[in-house]
């Protein structure tokens, strides 16, 4: 892992492995707990976003709903008729109440928040209210969402006027309260939308503000390009990231919505190949590198053109071998630019700092290569960072702490090189220096004390009289003029290696196990020492 110096790509706290299961924070801090009766499609695409206290899985023909409010009431039987939804159900033994948010297709369970009371078990419980039959109808089992949260389909109302859900996507947000579905592969262009609050409810005939919308039956129309991603910026847009443009929904497309042109030339690459940062700005991979759209803006800012102008050419990535992800990284103030191969967890990587505005590239172990990330803003602490869903099935976060990168089983040791900004050794256009000595400072305190201590590392020493040659040689693992090796912290005895040339480059390194390495300062001097041969 190239200079982030000092983070593991650690399992410490939240860890996950399964086959096509899904998994939620347990009830003590820092543990998963698998959801139960709910199965997804790992070898198909999947996508989950969050609303109403819900986490919606969008998984092809597999639509599931992970429910952290609702109480769950198993009924002795079947219902003829089910309780109209946000109708109040009363049971009769108990004498609780609850406010129905959802039953399923079979019509033998109820979804609702609890108002008062806890619901009980037995035929002295009848439930009654909302409308529905038979009125002898009562409880045989009661779950709490506080106990585990539910795992079921996502599915209309079985009420007869909710309409249908598309029979396949891949995409899905939430937007101005409202459930947002894209991908169909059958009509990748069309977008659909739930009725306002409520995701049960897609019948597109109701006149009322909050109906059910799709592109075909809007003023909005399709999106003139198929759609990769649906990104819903704050409540101002849903941008519609697509294969080779840009667009933008502005508004609410049941009350006056329009649909826009972001960028006719720059598309995204994939799902999840964009994210936020805590200003609210967003940021996106796309066919012309990493681009910006500041909070309050809808300007399409490249911040690769310039840093990395060659990004594109040298990752060469394609949306049907390798996935890219974004993730804000709040600790460190920076965003995570993932590039993972799926066929084998091989990575590239770059870290870009909102603070420096600079990038870093990164390569994690295969095991590691990113698939997902989330900023996971726990309740406890310790546990709120970016966490990272990995090539090998496990869930991993940085750890500060750690001095090798987890693989599973074992760890590695993490290879960190950092390439100092070269020095002009004369500034004359024709003039060559020479480098006299050079004085480093590692970082750390006094022996004993309490400032934490760095490891050993070596100082590499190029010199060239061309600037792109000299980093090129860098980059391609060329031999250097001098190499030093330093250990213990502090101020070093000063380097008295010479050198004579145009421009110097310094490579700070250590890739040795259970060692981690950080720099106070770095300096240099030098002397003129006439002009380049064969330069007029």
């Amino acid at each position: 892992m190239a200079v982030t110096i000092n983070q593991q790509m650690g399992k410490k706290h939240l860890v996950a492995s399964g086959n096509d299961k899904v998994y939620a924070e347990g009830s003590v801090a820092g543990t998963l707990t698998q959801v139960t009766g709910l199965v997804v499609d790992t070898s198909d695409n999947l996508n989950m976003f969050s609303g109403l206290q819900k986490a919606f899985i969008v998984n092809g023909a597999n639509f599931k709903i992970v429910d952290f409010s609702n109480t769950k009431l198993t009924l002795n039987a079947v219902l003829t008729t089910v309780p109209s939804r946000g109708s109040i159900i009363t049971g009769a033994g108990s004498g609780a109440t609850m406010s129905v948010d959802h039953v399923n297709t079979a019509k033998g369970i109820i979804y609702g928040f609890t108002l008062t009371g806890t619901f009980i078990t037995g035929g002295t419980e009848t439930l009654s209210g909302g409308g529905m039959a038979p009125t002898t109808s009562y409880p045989t089992a009661v779950d709490e969402a506080s106990t585990a949260p539910h795992g079921y389909d996502w599915t209309v109302y079985p009420d007869g006027s909710s309409g249908a859900m598309v029979e396949k996507a891949y995409l899905g947000a939430w937007y101005r309260g409202r459930a947002v579905l894209a991908g169909n592969p059958n009509d990748p262009h069309q977008w659909y939308m739930s009725r306002q609050l409520n995701p049960f409810d897609w019948a597109y005939i109701a006149n009322d503000a909050q109906t059910p919308v799709a592109g075909t039956n809007s003023d909005a129309g399709k999106v003139g390009d198929i759609v990769r991603a649906l990104i819903p910026f704050h409540d101002d847009y849903m941008f519609f990231g697509c294969a080779s443009s840009m667009h933008y929904l502005q508004g609410d497309p049941a009350v006056g919505g329009e649909l826009h042109s972001l960028d006719d030339f720059t598309g995204i690459f994939g799902a999840n190949s964009w994210c936020f940062d805590d200003l609210g700005d967003l940021y996106m991979f796309g066919n012309d590198g990493i681009s910006r759209i500041k909070r309050g803006t809808i300007f399409l800012e490249n911040i690769s053109q310039f840093s990395i102008p060659k990004l594109l050419e040298d990752e060469d990535a394609d949306p049907t071998t390798h996935r890219i992800v974004l993730g804000f990284d709040k600790r460190r103030d920076g965003i995570i630019i993932s590039i993972t191969k799926l066929s084998d967890g091989s990575n590239s990587n770059y870290f870009y700092s909102t603070k420096s505005e600079g990038f870093f590239p990164e390569t994690y172990p295969d095991e590691c290569g990113a698939y997902s990330m989330l900023y996971y803003p726990s309740n406890t602490p310790s546990n709120a960072d970016l966490l990272v869903g990995s090539k090998d099935g496990y869930i991993r976060k940085f750890d500060d702490a750690a001095k090798d990168d987890d693989i599973g089983v074992t760890d590695t040791a993490i290879s960190s090189e950092c390439l100092m900004p070269l020095q002009e050794l004369n500034e004359e256009d024709d003039g060559r220096g020479r480098l006299t000595t050079t004085t480093i400072i590692t970082a750390g305190g006094g022996s004993g004390g309490s400032h934490a201590d760095t490891d050993g590392l070596t100082a590499d020493i190029h010199i060239n009289d061309d600037a792109e040659t000299l980093v090129e040689a860098v980059k391609d693992g060329g031999t250097p003029l001098h190499s030093i090796t330093l250990s213990g912290s502090g101020r070093q005895n000063r380097i008295r290696k010479r050198a004579r040339g145009k421009y110097l480059g310094i490579v700070l390194k250590n890739s040795t196990a259970s060692q981690t390495w950080a720099l106070g300062k770095l300096a240099i001097g030098s002397k003129n020492a006439g002009r380049i041969k064969g330069w007029h």
